[in-house]
């Protein structure tokens, strides 16, 4: 039996929780190729509802916990989302321009400024863990180029509420 790390998120501050749903992705399943990095490298519909009242806006994140490194991987940082926006299309993940109002991308592990999808090494199956994350502030007061982990700071401080949905992926 495989130990998988645990989720980054078991060791931050709990808030509440909302839904989540994708219309290309199924919690607990299989990521599909168009979403993988070899494949079509799109980011995922992504849905949500049920967010905390007074939420002021949201961030997008894409994580590996199970990337051989101390750190994780991160795939998506998506940040300052207007708190009137409720879905992402397939594929806003690709440029600045796609996400709604002033929302841009900070850069992810690869190193890019958009979304990158799953390219574990070979071996076990990697966990990929889309979160929606609710806030209390409309920005998040942190550039394209600041680190992933001063961002995850910064959202697990102004975190209202969070929703996740996880997917896996294996190369073959």
């Amino acid at each position: 039996m495989t130990v998988r790390p645990p989720l980054p998120y078991d060791f931050l501050r709990q808030v509440p929780s909302f839904e989540l749903s994708s219309s290309d992705l199924t919690d607990g399943a299989t990521m599909p190729h168009a979403h993988v990095y070899a494949g079509g490298n799109l980011s995922p519909q992504l849905s949500w509802s049920g967010f905390p009242e007074g939420t002021e806006g949201f961030a997008v994140t894409c994580f590996d916990p199970d990337a051989p490194t101390a750190s994780g991987w991160w795939h998506w940082i998506a940040v300052d989302l207007p708190a009137a926006t409720t879905e992402l299309p397939r594929g806003a993940g690709s440029t600045d321009a796609d996400l709604p109002g002033t929302a841009f991308h900070v850069r992810n592990d690869f190193p890019e400024h958009r979304y990158d999808g799953a390219a574990p090494p070979p071996g076990p199956a990697h966990r990929y863990v889309f979160v929606v994350h609710a806030l209390d502030t409309a920005s998040l007061g942190v550039t394209p180029d600041t680190p992933a982990a001063a961002v995850g700071f910064r959202l697990a401080a102004h975190a209202v509420g969070r929703a996740m949905l996880t997917v896996e992926y294996r190369s073959s």
